[in-house]
């Protein structure tokens, strides 16, 4: 017996790094899931190998008819939607604020906090209809502090935040919870491949190195972390945020040397 039998599962950017690892974890452990997202080859093979209890539908997450659209598909092929991991998100150009274009600004607020606004609003009745549910808002390290260079991701992932205890609490009697997950750096195309042609990835600029676990995060172990979360086993956590970082906002760590030379 599957850990999520029963459950029809919708993830956003499911085609992507971690989208594409949760949508896989759900599958194997007896969910129905929608792969959703704006890469349709990709979604429609990662659907077709899947079988018969997966499904893609394309979705822009900043589109009001797309996410319609989205709901009425997943419930005419699998009934209410159990649970809603809001995945979608987009990282933008390194840039100072004072040379960042105000399109770059509304983009990264459109589709990484409008877009999951707009995922609650449109998953929050078929939720209801089917006697409760879990949300998941993906978000972010950079939520809890600043970072040079990317003032348009760190607020929007500062925006996420908010809009999750909102929702936890206007949600919480129709037996709906609302978290967030706050990955620090991990291994995928946003991280290890350039954001625009010409640029250096992330993954160029940034090291592990100092901190107390010295390496980057996998899919996996945010999708770990996803299902404890949306599962029966955390059913008494609701507007909590689940940071998973390898001790990346603590800061760096006690390197062995000095603490041989401590002792």
């Amino acid at each position: 017996m599957g850990r999520f039998d029963n459950q029809t599962v919708l993830v956003t950017g499911g085609t992507g790094g971690m989208g594409s690892s949760h949508v896989r974890a759900y599958h194997r452990h007896g969910a129905n899931v929608v792969i959703a997202g704006v890469a349709d080859d990709l979604g429609r093979d990662l659907a077709s190998e899947l079988g018969d209890r997966a499904l893609f539908v394309h979705l822009d997450v900043t589109d009001e008819d797309d996410w319609a659209a989205a709901v009425d598909a997943t419930e005419t092929r699998f009934g209410p939607i159990s649970i809603l991991v809001n995945n979608a998100g987009i990282q933008h150009p390194a840039a100072l604020i004072e040379h960042t274009e105000r399109r770059t600004w509304e983009r990264v607020f459109a589709v990484n906090i409008t877009g999951q606004f707009l995922g609650i609003r449109a998953v929050a009745p078929s939720m209801r209809h089917g006697g409760g549910g879990v949300i998941v808002n993906i978000a972010s390290t950079m939520a809890h502090g600043g970072t040079p260079f990317y003032a348009p991701y760190v607020a929007s992932k500062w925006a996420v935040r908010g809009l999750t205890k909102s929702a936890a609490l206007e949600l919480g009697r129709d037996n709906i919870r609302v978290n967030s997950i706050h990955p620090g750096v991990v291994s995928t195309p946003l991280i290890n491949e350039p954001t625009v042609a010409g640029q250096p990835a992330i993954i160029e600029s940034y090291s592990p190195d100092v901190f107390a676990i010295p390496r980057l995060a996998e899919p996996e172990e945010i999708t770990k972390l996803l299902l404890f979360v949306t599962s029966a086993d955390a059913a008494f956590a609701t507007g909590s945020e689940f940071v998973l970082d390898g001790g990346l906002l603590l800061g760096p760590a006690l390197q062995p040397d000095l603490a041989i030379a401590a002792g």
